[in-house]
């Protein structure tokens, strides 16, 4: 737990002086009550538990006040809260690869499969966008709450040769931030992008006015990149995935199929496929998501799964202010009721 104003938190020495105080007024009755003539009457009076009952409301509103204190430090407590986030957008690769039959009835269909589960699972207001990415990347399905239209974007997918990862992440960054002024066409097409361009960065105007965030604080949307291979073209996905951990955009990472590197055949062709878990791995620690490996379908339905969950519902530092305010207030109405209840007075 941490505080706003530790400094109040020395209030809580004055504590020790009011039950100091409240000692010495004890004493100071009991040495008024031996003037009575018959002491043993006045303890019948009283009656059994009397003497520890007495004790209870001074007691209660002794940890009002301190609770009180703690409420004035401002304390802030990590909790687990409904999410926050209002749109979640898929990029799905399309590439070739994604023909193979390894993962029955093959891993475009699977993937497909999983992910319009993954779909009927969020909460109805969250807002969903398809990209889609192979040798370039595209906005299928614009971030809308039409479960239907997701779906359809999803089925719609066109599978392409190569994989050209760092173009789904910036056109899904693009689509989170339509107005950030990302140079999209530059980094899909332009200045030698195929291979090592340090390309994708917002355009000069946009720049100017924009200042880094840290890392995953952006509470209002999340990139799940799903991926059977590696980069063979496109912009570096790690320098795209800079630009999200500046304005705080979580990516979610998923690796689907080996990761040692298998010969694939479809259709007469085969060719080598391995999955780049390293790079991907590199994604999700800077942008402080997380990073997950499917290696079947039922693998992925399970990824699907957790991430759903990690997505409704996420740890977040809260301010508790009002949860110590009122249970305050609730023991000094308790101390208050049990003295009028019990002793006809407040104290």
């Amino acid at each position: 737990m941490s505080f706003a104003w530790p400094e109040l938190l020395w209030l809580l020495l004055v504590l020790p002086l009011l039950v100091a105080a409240y000692v010495w007024l004890l004493r100071r009755k009991r040495k008024s009550a031996l003037r009575y003539a018959n002491l043993s009457m006045v303890k019948e009076a009283m009656g059994p538990g009397a003497a520890i009952r007495r004790h209870v409301p001074p007691a209660l509103l002794l940890v009002a006040l301190a609770l009180l204190i703690v409420a004035m430090a401002r304390p802030a407590a990590t909790i687990t809260l409904p999410t926050q986030k209002q749109t979640i957008v898929l990029a799905l690769d399309a590439s070739g690869s994604m023909r193979a039959k390894d993962v029955l009835p093959s891993r475009i269909e699977a993937a497909q499969a999983a992910a319009k589960a993954f779909v009927a699972d969020t909460p109805k207001k969250t807002r969903i966008g398809v990209v889609t990415f192979a040798a370039t990347a595209a906005l299928v399905q614009p971030p809308t709450e039409d479960r239907e239209a997701i779906n359809a974007a999803i089925d719609r997918m066109q599978l392409q040769r190569a994989t050209a990862t760092g173009s789904g992440l910036i056109v899904s960054l693009a689509t989170i931030f339509p107005d950030a002024g990302f140079d999209v066409s530059t980094a899909l097409f332009g200045r030698d992008a195929p291979r090592n361009a340090p390309i994708g960065d917002a355009k000069k105007d946009a720049r100017k006015a924009f200042k880094p965030v840290p890392p995953g604080s952006y509470d209002s949307a999340v990139i799940i990149l799903l991926t059977d291979g590696q980069r063979t073209t496109g912009p570096d996905p790690v320098e795209i995935a800079k630009l999200a951990a500046d304005r705080g955009v979580r990516v979610y990472t998923v690796g689907f199929g080996t990761t040692s590197g298998e010969i694939i055949g479809f259709e007469g062709w085969s060719f080598r496929v391995r999955l780049d878990e390293e790079t991907l791995k590199t994604i999700a620690t800077m942008t402080q998501g997380e990073y997950f490996h499917a290696g079947s379908a039922a693998d992925l339905k399970k990824v699907y799964q957790t991430l759903n969950s990690r997505l409704s519902l996420e740890k977040r530092e809260t301010e508790v202010t009002a949860i110590f305010s009122a249970v305050a207030a609730l023991l000094a109405m308790i101390s208050g009721l049990l003295s009028l209840l019990w002793f006809n007075r407040i104290l």
